[in-house]
């Protein structure tokens, strides 16, 4: 099998994949740039390396990021190119093995599969009375993986030793830190590595199928999970059974975000973006912030650019913002609406050399039809399909 992986034309097609996603550098400072213009240069050289038994990853670039809407930051992991390039190409020869067994009701980092079916399929369990609903949260899973049990479960399917020696790599590299040096990982798979989301599918696909097994309606994209239920008694057996699982996986759940909901009382809950209340669903909260704080980086009023830049570079983020959000109740879009046209306006104001927000007499000045004739999007009318998706 290690030689799929070290074969040339897949590790070209891996560099290509990497160049093209053009993430940051990582401890090396080598940057996607310099991949693409030595691009032969540099699988030539990989290949070599994997066929002579001599390639060694390089440690992990950390750093830490925030958590919207909170005061934490959660760790990210940056590799360095040339291992991007190589998980990559792993990643290719691993994943058809392994899809193979994927359950059904798993939806993240899969071929095909995307978070909007995870959606739909919560939906219609909903409307078929699965409204009780364990709303699980595994407590830091990317960073607590168990090293050994998750490489049981590859040696399941995989017999090469030099591919499992390989993934083994990944697991212990280590990190780097600023301030803090080369740091050991003992558990865990580092989020923002290539195959973190495959070995994260890998090491929960066993829990996926055992509450199959056990009749419930599980609903799984990467680490973010729900149970649906009949009855508070389901749920709370089927707690059960994931508090079992889950503490001989050797991971944790949360004690604090971990519940049981019923979905047609006010409260609800939330997942994979969205937030479910009493038959109806729109935006959560921490996706509306997200999206303001997109916005406050594009309509800033220093910003020299044309207006018509603006709203150019503003609809690309509206539109795949909307798209996602697509089908939902409530007022949020009208909300976002109105905030982002003020966001507008406030720009438009101090080129007129006028202080303040663009408020009260600027909706005269510059009303609702002037920005639509600009091509400014409107979210409701695209979230609630009444406009066509712009080019």
């Amino acid at each position: 099998m290690i030689d799929k992986v070290w074969e040339a034309g897949n590790l070209e097609l891996a560099g290509w994949a990497v160049i093209g996603k053009d993430g940051s550098a990582g401890v090396d400072g080598e940057s996607c740039k310099a991949l693409e213009a030595h691009l032969s240069e540099i699988t030539g050289s990989l290949s070599r390396e994997l066929r002579e038994d001599r390639y060694v990853p390089r440690p992990v670039k950390r750093v830490w990021i925030p958590k919207p809407g909170t005061v934490e930051r959660r760790p990210l992991g940056v590799p360095v190119v040339r291992d991007r390039v190589v998980q990559t190409a792993l990643r290719y020869v691993l994943e058809p093995i392994f899809e193979r067994e994927f359950s059904e009701q798993s939806y993240g980092f899969r071929p095909e599969r995307n978070a909007r079916q995870a959606v739909e399929r919560v939906e219609r369990l909903l409307h078929e009375g699965q409204v009780w609903v364990v709303d699980a949260d595994l407590k830091g899973y990317f960073d607590s993986i168990p090293h050994k049990k998750l490489l049981d479960r590859v040696a399941e399917k995989v017999a090469d030793g030099r591919v499992l020696r390989l993934v083994r790599g990944y697991l212990e590299q280590g990190v780097m830190e600023t301030a803090k040096g080369w740091q050991p990982t003992e558990q865990g798979t580092p989020q923002g590595a290539v195959i973190s989301p495959l070995l994260a599918n890998i090491y929960l696909n066993a829990l996926d199928h055992q509450m199959a097994a056990a009749g419930w309606e599980m609903t799984r994209y990467a680490d973010d999970f729900i149970v649906q239920c009949r009855s508070r008694a389901e749920a709370q057996a089927a707690l059960e059974q994931l508090k079992e699982w889950v503490q001989a996986a050797g991971l944790t759940l949360h004690p604090q975000k971990t519940r049981i909901v019923e979905a047609r009382q006010p409260g609800g809950f939330d997942f994979l973006g969205w937030h479910f209340e009493r038959g109806w669903k729109w935006p959560r909260e921490k996706s509306e912030q997200r999206l303001r704080e997109s916005v406050r980086q594009q309509t800033r009023r220093t910003d020299e650019r044309a207006i018509g830049q603006i709203i150019g570079s503003l609809n690309r983020r509206l539109k795949g913002w909307a798209n996602y959000f697509q089908g939902g109740n409530g007022n949020v879009y009208t909300r976002l609406d109105h905030w982002i046209r003020m966001r507008l306006r406030s720009v438009q104001r101090k080129r007129d050399r006028r202080k303040g927000r663009g408020r009260g007499q600027d909706h005269n000045r510059y009303p609702n039809a002037y920005w639509a004739d600009l091509g400014l999007i409107s979210l409701k009318a695209l979230a609630q399909g009444k406009l066509a998706s712009p080019a």
